[in-house]
């Protein structure tokens, strides 16, 4: 059980270091009105990998080295539903040999808190071994400009 002094909060625009415009759809609301949990977490995907590809980081059909999830979390601190703009914020928490902790807010336009907060680790990993690989030079200098 949770204490007030390890209790999550949401974290303030401030925190984030880029953003990514993410349109809701119909289909993201559930039965009771509000975006669903699970729609979340393809939004940080989004986020982290949108923000990879724009940047000439992540070459997902012909790259030699690939990042793997191995670990997500996420926080709620307010509803999102259909039809509104969500801002994805973005910021690398910890930048490791070969993996790196993103931390993700989402925001409802106009918002300064987030309206859920979270993580999301990749392990990046040559495509055919799938071994871990030192991250490449390119990536890593992208990452660390949101370090």
């Amino acid at each position: 059980m949770s204490t007030p002094a390890t209790r999550p909060q949401a974290r303030p625009r401030g925190h984030y270091r880029v953003f990514r415009t993410i349109g809701t759809r119909w289909m993201d609301n559930d039965v009771y009105g509000h975006v669903n949990n699970v729609v979340y977490y393809s939004w940080f995907d989004t986020a982290v990998n949108g923000w990879l590809i724009e940047q000439g980081a992540l070459d997902i059909h012909g790259g030699e080295v690939i990042g793997l999830v191995i670990e997500t979390q996420c926080n709620y601190f307010a509803p999102l539903a259909f039809p509104q703009t969500v801002h994805a914020g973005l910021r690398v928490a910890h930048l490791g040999s070969s993996s790196v902790r993103y931390e993700v807010g989402l925001f409802a336009e106009g918002g300064e808190l987030a309206a859920a907060c979270g993580h999301f680790v990749h392990v990046y990993v040559d495509r055919r071994t799938r071994r871990p690989v030192p991250l490449p030079t390119a990536l890593k200098t992208v990452l660390e400009t949101i370090l």
